[in-house]
């Protein structure tokens, strides 16, 4: 594991180590020039020329490409094992929107009735001006997803699970095998699992995007996404083009952070799912709380789907409904003292929110939940500090 990597930029990990171990030590990187264990940040926007005008370095200018996000990308890309690699973008909407603006005239798309609220705006909003048609549908529901294709029109399925903020799951395998049969690609917003629980592109997913701002970086210091996928097509290359066209991807600064952040994900992940499922037991049997929404409890609508596609755990990421309504939740989350009220999720600190207040007229979200997104401080004072914020 001490040789300097022959391609940073490979997607393929070495035979022999765990992913864990692969991330822990960034792929086993040395820098070739100072044999350096942590990988130089590269904040160089331009690079020298040959003689002849080419550049044999493979960078030319930092707007389509840098060094150390390759870094960062590789190691992303070994995670979800995506052959076609990785690409970091500017934050999870840069990510995502580059998906969808792909696609041509005349495309149909079909999303989740449940997904992350900014982007579910972005596509109401940006569907009539693109020509795209777009429906929204229970994607937990199978039967509705068939009826919602149009074969030969609809060009891309796209699927977030866990769903935030009701943490619904979608079956990604069948999901996958709709969409395909359909001629369509499914594409898969894997951000409240991670690569850690659920890697949705062996699942049949064509494409995985994540707001790396969460989990994968974890210190609520850095704004990132990225979108990882299983082949690379025209469809890939023409969202390369528009990372690169209009400048979308993530600066080196960020993306060092990343990869620091990287180095410990399996680590955070682990402990901040136990935390989550400690916590969603114990508010199950809350005398003040009407219903724990986590796919890890047994009576969850979707446990036993994500118990076939989640490993090592159900995720950081649970909601509560208040028994007293929405002005207890609210009044609950103005209580507490550990949690944070913070929008935002995944980092190593514990974050609650009235998501209702947040999202505002048309959201599906119930006005007496409140979300929760779990860190790793202890359990017990997590719960303690909450139980007395309830009343």
């Amino acid at each position: 594991m001490s040789e300097p990597a022959e391609d940073p930029s490979s997607t393929h990990a070495k035979p022999g180590f765990t992913k864990r171990t692969l991330a822990a030590q960034a792929m086993g990187h040395v820098d070739p020039v100072t044999r350096a264990v942590v990988a130089p940040l590269h904040v160089s926007t331009t690079f020298l020329r040959d003689p002849d005008n080419g550049y044999s370095s493979g960078f030319s200018y930092a707007r389509p490409d840098n060094a150390t996000t390759r870094e960062a990308e590789a190691v992303i890309a070994m995670l979800e094992e995506a052959e076609a690699g990785a690409m970091l973008f500017g934050s999870g909407m840069a990510a995502a929107t580059a998906v969808f603006s792909a696609l041509e005239p005349g495309d149909h798309i079909v999303a989740p009735l449940v997904m992350y609220w900014a982007l579910k705006r972005w596509l109401q909003q940006e569907a009539p001006r693109r020509g795209w048609g777009l429906d929204f549908i229970a994607m937990d529901d199978l039967d509705a997803l068939r009826a919602a294709i149009r074969p030969g029109t609809t060009k891309l399925v796209w699927v977030e699970t866990p769903g935030n903020p009701l943490w619904t799951i979608t079956d990604i395998a069948a999901a996958a095998e709709i969409a395909h049969g359909a001629g369509a690609r499914l594409a898969v917003d894997s951000t409240a699992a991670s690569p850690i629980h659920t890697r949705p592109l062996t699942l049949g997913a064509d494409i995985v995007m994540h707001s790396a701002t969460k989990i994968l970086n974890g210190h609520s210091d850095v704004v990132a996404g990225v979108l990882a996928s299983a082949r690379t097509d025209a469809f890939w290359e023409r969202i390369g083009a528009i990372r690169a066209g209009g400048g979308a991807i993530l600066g080196p600064f960020e993306a060092y952070l990343l990869m620091r952040s990287l180095r410990t994900l399996p680590l955070r992940v682990a402990a901040q799912s136990a935390n989550a499922a400690d916590l969603a037991r114990r508010f199950s049997a809350h005398p003040r709380v009407a219903s724990v929404l986590y796919p890890g409890l047994p009576d969850d609508p979707g446990h036993a789907v994500a118990a076939r596609q989640m490993e090592g755990g159900f995720g950081f990421m649970l909601s509560i409904r208040v028994a007293a309504g929405e002005e207890a939740a609210i009044a609950t989350a103005a209580r507490v003292r550990l949690w944070k009220r913070a929008t935002s999720l995944g980092g190593v600190e514990s974050l609650i929110e009235h998501r209702a207040s947040v999202e505002g007229p048309g959201t599906p979200c119930p006005p007496d939940l409140l979300r929760l997104s779990v860190g790793i401080e202890h359990a017990d004072d997590l719960f303690a500090d909450l139980d007395a914020a309830l009343g």
